[in-house]
């Protein structure tokens, strides 16, 4: 395989399918930011060196797999497929989301995020799906998106959410909390 094509370099890029888009439009944008999430969360799962965290390891590895799933999708401009991400993928991590969450103390006001470097990097990898999940909604606001892919990337957020501060209370680092906000969760 060669790395260069020198295809690009007109500023256009070709989707699942063969047709050509520019770099910045809207479905080259959408999977764009799933790929930067996916190495975001390779880079957090390096940090995670400890015997102890493997079940943290493989949640985020498996994240990582089905975002490349979600990204083929994003780049597939055929209204009728085929996709990748099953209907189901979204309410397959929700378990995750539960376990994780019960791992860190209950929150009550907005947090920073941060904390060990390992949940920092879960915390950078979670805005960026965050903003994959926009990237895609204006994508389905001017054509066809596959449905799951959208989903996935809403409650794939959470989960790294709840994985960025399970991280910290397992590593003794407290949360962050942001020093003028109310009491906000009940």
């Amino acid at each position: 395989m060669r790395i260069y094509t020198r295809g690009g370099d007109q500023g256009k890029t070709a989707l699942i399918g063969g047709s050509r888009r520019y770099k910045d439009d809207l479905r080259v944008e959408a999977y764009g930011a799933v790929d930067e999430a996916g190495a975001f969360l390779g880079w957090a799962v390096s940090l995670l060196d400890r015997p102890e965290e493997q079940d943290l390891r493989d949640v985020l590895t498996e994240v990582q797999q089905t975002l490349w799933d979600v990204g083929a999708d994003l780049a597939n401009p055929k209204p009728d497929g085929p996709f990748r991400t099953p209907d189901d993928a979204a309410a397959k991590i929700e378990p995750w989301i539960d376990q994780y969450q019960a791992q860190a103390p209950e929150v009550k006001q907005f947090i920073l995020r941060g904390g060990d470097p390992a949940a920092a990097a879960v915390h950078v990898a979670c805005t960026v799906v965050r903003r994959a999940e926009r990237r895609a909604v204006s994508l389905m606001r001017a054509e066809t998106v596959h449905a799951p892919a959208v989903r996935y990337l809403n409650r794939a957020s959470d989960l790294l959410f709840v994985v960025a501060r399970a991280i910290n209370a397992r590593r003794g680092t407290a949360d962050v909390v942001y020093r003028n906000s109310p009491q906000v969760f009940r």
